[in-house]
């Protein structure tokens, strides 16, 4: 079947706007260097013409200098239509950039989309205020159980306000009271009148050498601390 139909020749993928712009960059490159050369061709015949004089010479140096003009005029109108070709492929290529950002901008937002709606469905405001309303009985229910494991056992409830301000008062007396007396028992404490009269009846402590009495005619000597001197003469026998 090859042989009579012939094979289907696979066809070259089209060129891409990057392709195209290279190509007329380097074609705009060629003409540049052209126009170049024909510049510093016109220098040349310009220096001629300065230094032939008025005649034949001279008119024949201009027929070529106005010719290479015309051709530097041809490739400058080239290069011109070569720059806005790569203008028009820039802004198709900025085009096509931005399009294709805007195609990765709604596949993303697509795909977030999706997943939103996923987790939304897992997560919803009735279950949220029923859970809160749950987790605010069972804190309730945490403080009356320690409230009810913090009563104290056989303490009275009928205390007046009264008799309770009372006891209060007896208490911060009796405080005061033990911090008076360097917190002595009571019983332990010297009664004021007993110690009085035994102050009275006792005699003064001596604080010096013994008087000797008026009527006493020979009286004992007594040594630096206050004993009965020996007499020398016994000390000599």
């Amino acid at each position: 079947m090859r042989r009579v139909f012939g094979a289907s020749k696979k066809k070259d993928p089209p060129p891409t706007v990057q392709d195209a712009t290279d190509r007329i960059n380097k074609r705009g490159d060629t003409v540049d260097e052209k126009i170049k050369k024909l510049d510093a061709e016109l220098a040349r015949y310009k220096e001629q013409i300065k230094k032939t004089r008025p005649g034949p010479a001279q008119e024949a140096v201009k027929a070529r200098a106005m010719r290479v003009l015309k051709q530097k005029r041809m490739y400058e109108g080239q290069r011109d239509m070569l720059y806005n070709q790569t203008f028009n492929l820039d802004q198709v290529s900025f085009a096509a950039e931005g399009i294709k950002d805007a195609q990765q901008t709604m596949s993303a937002l697509k795909s977030a989309n999706k997943e939103l709606k996923g987790m939304m469905k897992t997560v919803k405001i009735q279950d949220i205020d029923s859970m809160q309303d749950e987790m605010m009985d069972l804190m309730d229910m945490s403080t009356e159980i320690q409230e009810s494991l913090g009563r104290s056992y056989n303490v009275p409830d009928d205390i007046d306000e009264d008799e309770l301000m009372g006891e209060l008062d007896a208490l911060e007396a009796d405080m005061g009271a033990e911090t008076e007396s360097d917190a002595v028992p009571s019983y332990l404490q010297p009664d004021k009148e007993s110690d009085l009269d035994a102050e009275l009846s006792l005699p003064a402590a001596p604080t010096g050498h013994a008087a000797v009495p008026p009527n006493r005619q020979n009286p004992q000597v007594e040594d630096e601390l206050g004993l009965p001197a020996v007499p020398r003469a016994s000390l000599r026998d």
